[in-house]
């Protein structure tokens, strides 16, 4: 009876290795493409974030000129 639990166990380490590899890969596959999403969200970020410093800029601008109209006129 021993002999035969030892037998189904060696045979579940088999199977669980031979699905291993398998397994291994496709988390290496989702761990690339959730890498490859991040850095496009990171970049995207970024864009946003200078283009909210340029409309800021700009509207720092157009005040400081309406500000220099006002103590001339």
């Amino acid at each position: 009876m021993t002999e035969r639990n030892t037998v189904k166990m060696k045979r579940a380490d088999d199977v669980k290795s031979a699905r291993k590899p398998a397994g291994d890969v496709e988390l290496r596959s989702e761990n690339a493409r959730l890498r490859a999403e991040l850095a496009a969200a990171q970049q995207r970020i970024a864009e946003l974030e200078q283009r909210t410093a340029d409309a800021l800029n700009r509207i720092d601008w157009v005040l400081d000129s309406l500000h220099s109209l006002h103590e001339s006129g």
